[in-house]
C-alpha cells in the first residue's frame, strides 16, 4: 500500500469534513449522547476494522471518541485509511 501525498490527502478530506490531517495521520472526534452510545459505535467500528484488517488508534472518554488513522507499514496515510474513515462515517452519526 502506497502512502498518499499531502495534496491527495487534502483532496480526499473534502468528502470527510469531520476529519483533519496532521501528524502524519487523519483524525476525527465524535461526541455521543452518553457512554453507552459511544461504546456501541466503537463495537460496530471494531467489526468493520476486522473486516478491513485495519485498526485505528482511538481513545474513548465518557461520550467522546477520538480516532487517528495511519497505515504504519506505509509510514503515513493510504487509501486503506480513507476506506476505514468512510466506513466509520457511515456507522457514526455525529451530533451537530
Amino acid at each position: 500500500m502506497e502512502k498518499l501525498s499531502e495534496q491527495d490527502i487534502e483532496k480526499r478530506l473534502l468528502r470527510l469534513p469531520d476529519w483533519e490531517y496532521y501528524d502524519n495521520a487523519i483524525h476525527a472526534e465524535f461526541e455521543f449522547e452518553n457512554f453507552k452510545d459511544c461504546f456501541s459505535a466503537m463495537s460496530r467500528i471494531a467489526f468493520e476494522c476486522e473486516a478491513l484488517n485495519h485498526h485505528p488508534e482511538w481513545k474513548n472518554v465518557y461520550n467522546v471518541l477520538t480516532i487517528s488513522l495511519s497505515t504504519h507499514d506505509a509510514g503515513g496515510v493510504t487509501i486503506k485509511d480513507f476506506k476505514l474513515a468512510e466506513a466509520i462515517e457511515y456507522i457514526v452519526e455525529p451530533e451537530d
